[in-house]
């Protein structure tokens, strides 16, 4: 084992040994003439071979935090493997914890600490229970391929370019969408595959850069997603309670509503998400919905009020909040396109609030109403478009609840939120996009596509997709599959792709599709983010064994890195210089 610690007490020497099993301590005496002397030249991290009699230690030298604390080795003979460099990093949970970029750059290190070590095992034991769920509802594992082709999915891809087709290019799949659905036409009734994904996006604290692993899976002869839904529900239920320890709660009561279909998860159309939570990932394991006032100032005189959509927060115990702590949450208001933050603080003196001499008494005991608002609690209010509303109410209801700790690390919120829609408005561009992919079925297939003429009407088609939101991760997404040619050139028709393009760039499928596709639908669970939030961790860099930094960066193996010109050459690749 490597050697955890050593104590130097004149006549015996003790090593802390340690290895995958954990620690043992090893005792050291003059009498082994070479071992001793080999212990008084020990560091950490030495790898070490020690040989001897394990004994019971005496009553008071018991160590109670340790499994091996009631013995002891006496060492017989012991043999210098290797020796170790001093440490960059530290190797051990207790102490100074090293800064991210250091352990990443020593990654190799960083593992040996325990809390890695039992990380790395619980991630095995995560996938063997997924695969035994999945072996259990007659599921069958299938890989696909990793060089395939690019395809509009609203992520960057990684390319690479092919040597034996020059200019030409694979692309590293994002998902094995394609795969699985011509799997589903080559007669497969259920597939799944814990499947590596790649995507060229900015990392953040809950995404990794450049690749991840979902659980990815596709039933056939189905067409509709609650059969998918309550497939795969069992798992997401099973994981919680029984591979993890977490409690199953749902806190917010406008979502119980919707648990017809399940005892456990609601099923949350788009629509009542981004109105009651101003987001369509919502954290329920809290309350503070978003409550309309809009009928409230209707006839207001109050300038800031006259607005399409006013809307308010109820944050309890929010009257504690200082003078400063507001203008936080108001310049954060301000970052999401809100021109302030107005607000009613219920004391014990009564409700205190600049607005309060411009409104009207009616409209603030219809506030008082609408809201719940008791004594200690504050109101925050938003007025403008409705979507701008929601946005803004619905970061502030994020920041309330990680403000006064509202997000119990060990309670599991789960929902499912479905009805999504078929196309969004891209501002950037000033056209139409696809809401989700363009590989899901329209709920009310061509007929709803062609009745669409104008884009208001366009906007308004739904698509049959759904995701599952784990305490405000969204950590699945699947939807019922558009098998039918006919509807596939017509999604794409109405963003102002021809027949030509879609052959172009999904000519394997529809050729699939013209000899007898099944009707299908699946998703895919983000097995990273999951793990992620089962383990109570709060940066996904941490749950996986060689992560990229914040930059996508591998300081470890120094990747991404140049290459040589016979590499550029052979792939008939030129580097432009930025300047260029």
């Amino acid at each position: 084992g490597w050697v955890n610690s050593r104590r130097d007490h004149g006549g015996l020497i003790f090593i802390d040994l340690r290895d995958y099993t954990g620690i043992i301590q090893l005792v050291v005496t003059p009498e082994t003439k070479d071992s001793f002397a080999l212990a008084e030249s020990v560091r950490d991290e030495y790898v070490l071979k020690a040989t001897g009699k394990i004994r019971e230690r005496d009553p008071d030298l018991i160590n109670p935090n340790i499994e091996t604390g009631k013995i002891e080795l006496v060492v017989d003979e012991l043999t210098l493997l290797n020796k170790s460099e001093p440490l960059p990093v530290n190797t051990h949970d207790d102490g100074e914890k090293s800064s991210e970029e250091m352990r990443l750059k020593y990654r190799f290190l960083d593992l040996r600490r325990p809390s890695m070590q039992n990380i790395l095992k619980r991630r095995s034991e995560f996938y063997r229970f997924i695969r035994n769920y999945m072996y259990d509802h007659d599921f069958t594992e299938i890989t696909t391929p990793i060089l395939a082709n690019s395809s509009p999915e609203g992520a960057r891809y990684f390319l690479v370019p092919s040597r034996l087709h020059p200019g030409k290019f694979y692309a590293l799949p994002q998902a094995p969408q394609q795969f699985k659905q011509l799997l589903m036409v080559g007669g497969v009734n259920r597939y799944f595959q814990i499947a590596p994904c790649f995507r060229d996006e900015d990392p953040r604290a809950d995404r990794l850069y450049g690749d991840f692993y979902q659980l990815d899976c596709e039933i056939s002869f189905i067409d509709d997603g609650e059969v998918v839904r309550q497939t795969i529900e069992p798992l997401f239920i099973d994981l919680a309670t029984k591979f993890s320890d977490k409690k199953l709660v749902m806190r917010s009561e406008p979502a119980k509503s919707f648990m017809e279909k399940s005892n456990s998860i609601p099923r949350l159309p788009y629509d009542f998400c981004m109105n009651t939570y101003g987001v369509d990932k919502p954290d329920l394991r809290y309350g503070m919905e978003l409550i309309d006032l809009t009928e409230v100032f209707q006839n207001t005189d109050f300038k800031v009020f006259k607005a399409p959509c006013v809307k308010a927060i109820c944050v309890k115990g929010g009257a504690s909040l200082t003078r400063r702590e507001i203008d936080e949450f108001t310049e954060k208001a301000k970052k999401e396109g809100a021109g302030g933050l107005a607000y009613i603080l219920y004391t014990d003196e009564g409700a205190k609030s600049p607005i309060l001499k411009f409104m009207s008494e009616n409209e603030i005991k219809g506030v008082e109403k609408s809201t719940g608002a008791k004594t200690g609690d504050a109101v925050f209010f938003g007025a403008d478009d409705r979507d701008k509303v929601n946005k803004v109410l619905g970061q502030l209801r994020i920041a309330f609840a990680d403000h006064f700790n509202l997000k119990d690390p060990n309670e599991v919120a789960y929902t499912w939120v479905v009805d999504f829609p078929f196309y969004e408005w891209d501002d950037k561009n000033k056209k139409l996009d696809f809401g989700h992919n363009p590989f899901s079925m329209p709920k009310g297939g061509l007929k709803a596509l062609e009745e669409a003429k104008t884009d208001a009407d366009k906007l308004a088609l739904v698509a049959d997709q759904y995701d599952m939101v784990m305490n405000g991760y969204e950590v699945c997404s699947g939807a019922v599959r558009n098998y039918n040619p006919e509807i596939m050139y017509k999604v794409f028709n109405i963003l102002g792709f021809n027949n030509e393009y879609v052959e172009s760039r999904f000519g394997g499928m529809l050729n699939a599709f013209e000899f007898g596709a099944p009707p299908h639908a699946g998703c895919a669970p983000g097995l990273d983010r999951i793990f992620m939030v089962l383990e109570s961790v709060e940066n996904i860099r941490d749950i996986v064994a060689f992560p990229k930094n914040g930059s996508g960066v591998d300081l470890m193996m120094n990747s991404p890195s140049e290459v040589d010109q016979i590499q550029l050459n052979e792939a008939h690749l030129a580097i432009i210089p930025e300047d260029e």
